[in-house]
């Protein structure tokens, strides 16, 4: 009886427990949540979340200065970059190197139409001049030369100039989007409220897009390609052609008097069309 009893309890107590088991709520900077509120595309180097509004907790906020970077995932990929930034933090001596580092998705190629030709920049997620990092492996990501100096820096010069003038903190998080396994992020998201006057300096909540214009990035892998020029609509006109010599010729060609009647016809369309069936232009009009 007693047996009974307590197995009763047991079970009675697994209902209460599983009954009260409700899934955590989805972490809000997780990749997902990030890019549900973003459009794919923008023509503009970034968009802003939440109103512009950065979302830290309030024990995030202290006038002590400290970084902390996440250990790379198993892919190889950057994680979180969250700091309390501060004039202790900032550079006394020339960055170094950071070449060594091959951030995941890395490719060195260069396209005429990038500023200083290569695409890709081993982009600081807290930049050299807030944090003194130089090859820290968990701060530098695969990153468009225009994410780099159109997205980011504008944002870091901001704060960096904040620092400097009011010797206050800012807090500051930047936190890399990759899509499902993707080597190269889709963009970053970049939070920052300074600290001492409570976010009256700085405060700001924005997603850069990992982008560069004219170019097409497989982020997966991190290849990339030229996108073409669309071509431009060729205008239609008339023409007179011959028939027998395959020549086309402008309407008031003086050779066009010249052509036998049974061998003239009249033609209205582009010239790229007479030339895919076999014409030639006429050397003397040049159609």
């Amino acid at each position: 009886m007693k047996k009974s009893i307590w197995l009763m309890s047991l079970a009675f107590s697994l209902l209460i427990c599983l009954s009260g088991c409700t899934a955590l709520p989805q972490d809000q900077n997780s990749p997902n949540a990030i890019l549900e509120e973003v459009p794919e595309v923008s023509d503009e180097p970034y968009v802003t979340l939440n109103d512009n509004v950065p979302e830290f907790s309030e024990q995030d906020f202290t006038t002590e200065s400290f970084e902390s970077y996440s250990e790379l995932d198993e892919l190889g990929r950057c994680g979180v970059a969250f700091a309390n930034l501060g004039t202790d933090l900032m550079p006394t001596e020339q960055r170094e190197s950071i070449s060594s580092v091959k951030p995941s998705g890395w490719q060195s190629v260069k396209y005429a139409t990038v500023d200083g030709q290569y695409l890709y920049n081993r982009c600081h997620l807290i930049g050299y001049q807030l944090s003194s990092e130089n090859a820290n492996e968990k701060n530098l990501i695969t990153g468009t030369r225009y994410m780099n100096v159109e997205g980011m820096l504008p944002f870091e010069n901001m704060v960096a100039d904040y620092i400097k003038e009011t010797n206050n903190h800012v807090l500051y998080r930047i936190t890399p989007v990759f899509e499902g396994d993707n080597l190269v992020a889709s963009g970053v998201q970049m939070e920052a409220e300074s600290v001492e006057d409570h976010g009256e300096g700085i405060a700001f909540n924005v997603y850069v897009y990992n982008q560069q214009p004219g170019i097409e990035i497989d982020y997966a892998t991190g290849q990339s390609s030229e996108i073409s020029a669309p071509a431009e609509d060729e205008e239609v006109q008339s023409y007179i052609l011959n028939t027998n010599t395959h020549k086309f010729h402008l309407p008031d060609c003086s050779s066009v008097s010249n052509i036998k009647t049974q061998n003239k016809s009249n033609y209205t369309g582009t010239r790229q069309e007479l030339i895919d069936q076999g014409y030639e232009p006429c050397g003397s009009c040049q159609p």
